[in-house]
């Protein structure tokens, strides 16, 4: 079961905003006004009697308490920084299993929460970011590929696993065997846009359903994982739309394979995303 956490930390936000509205604009001057009378009825006040006029209702303190952090949390994580942990190994090399990723919000423009609305235009995705989006076919499912094919592109990927954006063949060299794989694959050197990375093909495996070609629709983008003969991409399901879009993820700044204590946290992959 699923659930959509931006809307319930606008809801929280929302909720604790009101309380913390409805303290200042009601409650706080009715203390005000019973401190007030209450020292005018006695000579001495009593400060016990005094806070206790005073004292804010408690769902009203536990929102005003939550409101600052909340909204911060709501900000950075709607307009400028999200993390995310990567559940597959489709981006390997680039990215391994267990790697907790920050994703960087306004690189392809700000957008309001929930409703995901492009507000202002700040860029647009180049062709080799590594970009997270939300699944076009299910949407509450958080995807991360690369950008390969941008909006009037014309994409063709052949059976021999060459790659061709625009008729011109993506350039990629053989940089040697993958070390954890028993020479079952490869990894190969690839220059797309400015990005250059490292790829994953597997020896022996030519999957010919993922041989086509395409022309990547105006407000779309194709996009592909790293380990080519084991990523669920454009190839398989079509082109993501500028409205999916989350954001540019930039860097590495945790590693966990293993959440289950097989595997400590480790730092050793800490760096900038290629």
């Amino acid at each position: 079961m699923s659930f959509n956490f931006p809307l319930l930390l606008v809801i929280a936000v929302a909720v604790c905003g009101l309380l913390a509205l409805i303290d200042l604009l009601l409650l706080a001057p009715r203390r005000r006004t019973a401190i007030a009378t209450y020292a005018g009825q006695v000579g001495e006040p009593d400060p016990q009697v005094v806070e206790r006029l005073d004292k804010e209702p408690l769902l009203v303190e536990y929102g005003k308490s939550f409101f600052p952090v909340l909204a911060i949390v709501l900000v950075l994580r709607s307009f400028l920084l999200e993390p995310f942990q990567i559940p597959s190994g489709s981006m390997l090399p680039t990215l391994n299993i267990g790697d907790f990723i920050l994703v960087n919000k306004f690189a392809y423009g700000i957008r309001l929460p929930v409703v995901d609305t492009k507000v202002v235009d700040v860029g647009e995705p180049q062709r080799g970011d590594v970009m997270v989006f939300r699944f076009p076919k299910e949407p509450s499912i958080n995807y991360i590929k690369r950008v390969v094919g941008l909006p009037g592109d014309r994409i063709k990927y052949t059976e021999d696993k060459q790659l061709l954006v625009n008729g011109q063949p993506v350039a990629n060299r053989l940089v040697g065997m993958d070390p954890e794989s028993l020479s079952t694959a490869e990894f190969y050197q690839e220059k797309l846009g400015e990005a250059d990375h490292l790829i994953r093909k597997e020896v022996n495996r030519n999957d010919r359903s993922a041989a086509n070609e395409w022309v990547v629709p105006q407000g779309h983008y194709f996009m592909m994982g790293d380990n080519r003969d084991n990523s669920n991409d454009s190839r398989y399901w079509g082109m993501v739309p500028d409205r999916n879009i989350v954001g540019k993820a930039f860097a590495v700044w945790l590693s966990w394979p293993s959440p289950k204590f097989e595997h400590w946290p480790t730092l050793s992959r800490v760096g900038l995303i290629n």
